[in-house]
């Protein structure tokens, strides 16, 4: 048994194990007490938002596309060809071009949102809704742009929920209040407001994560935020994941913190063998321990103080301000600046 305090996800598990004086290698046992680790390591973030876990990234935005024409066809609704429209060219920034499949698309004289499925030449694009229009377009202007931007891989949710950056004030409102708002979204401009959605899995099951600006973006902007992130764990080798797997793993928890998991998976073991005592005096420790994390100092935590007005009472005392008189006294023999008072 290690004297250390436990570091690897191995350390964790078989602390717990030995705690409750079960072996730590028989195979069934120790799978269920690390599951209980991995819950715990879950559990943990979902209490709040801790500083360990905080990431930054910075969102880059692209600028409208009107260059050249575009025409329709009344018999494949869906097709639209382009005159000078040099939609497959590179912006210049990241690996976007000038038209991207899931950008939005506005013909001159509707006010009609289509997004586009697929570009398949410098003047060829399909959308994924048929052209409504009566008649078709002919050297038509149009607008290309983009309100939804893909987060970092690793997005689980802002470190704050009201504003998602101040680069530009950014409020961030609740997806409901977004879309009853704002119905089209297809004038761009400066954003001014936003929300935050998940789109459905596409090739993997990893969420996909966006945030939809209105207006949207009508040029480049760069939007740094800090968010909570998904990988909780780290491999021997510095690779990020989502939870502890092989023995040398390590979760993101600081060391001093990391034996929260223990007790948090002795709590669940005791829980699943219907004794409620030892379950409880667990739950208890885990629960005293978080909060005492929570609690803990540091430097880029803030935290609730109580702050004295003190310079009409250090500026009366020195005779600067209006009823007092010059002194050479250094204190008041009242009772005003104990009580905050003025």
């Amino acid at each position: 048994m290690s004297a250390t305090t436990p570091t690897t996800f191995i350390d964790i598990y078989t602390d717990a194990l030995q705690r409750v004086r079960e072996s730590t290698t028989g195979t069934t046992v120790v799978d269920i007490m690390s599951r209980y680790v991995n819950q715990g390591l879950h559990d943990l973030h979902l209490q709040q938002n801790w500083w360990w876990a905080e990431r930054r990234a910075v969102l880059q935005t692209s600028a409208q596309y009107t260059t050249g024409t575009v025409a329709t066809s009344t018999s494949a609704r869906t097709t639209v060809t382009g005159t000078s429209t040099l939609w497959t060219t590179a912006t210049g920034y990241g690996s976007r071009n000038n038209a991207n499949a899931g950008d939005k698309i506005v013909f001159a004289g509707t006010e009609d949102v289509y997004s586009i499925a697929s570009v398949g030449g410098a003047g060829t694009i399909t959308l994924n809704e048929q052209w409504v229009g009566a008649t078709a377009l002919t050297a038509s202007t149009y607008r290309i742009y983009t309100d939804e931007y893909a987060l970092a891989s690793d997005f689980w949710r802002l470190v704050d929920h009201r504003m998602f950056t101040l680069a530009i004030p950014l409020p961030v409102i609740s997806r409901q209040d977004f879309y009853a708002k704002y119905v089209r979204n297809n004038q761009p401009s400066q954003p001014r407001v936003s929300t935050i959605i998940d789109l459905a899995q596409s090739a993997s099951t990893a969420r996909q994560p966006r945030l939809v600006m209105h207006p949207p973006p009508d040029a480049v902007y760069n939007l740094p935020y800090r968010y909570i992130t998904t990988n909780l764990a780290v491999s021997s080798a510095g690779v990020a994941q989502t939870q502890l797997s092989a023995t040398t793993d390590e979760p993101i928890i600081p060391l001093r913190y990391r034996h929260l998991l223990v007790f948090y998976a002795i709590a669940e073991w005791y829980r699943d063998r219907k004794d409620d005592g030892r379950a409880s005096a667990a739950r208890q420790a885990y629960e005293d321990l978080m909060r005492r994390a929570a609690n803990d100092s540091n430097p880029e935590r803030d935290h609730p103080r109580i702050v004295p007005r003190t310079w009409r009472y250090t500026a009366g005392v020195a005779g600067r301000y209006p009823g007092g008189s010059p002194s050479s006294r250094r204190f008041s023999t009242g009772t005003a600046f104990d009580e905050m008072r003025d």
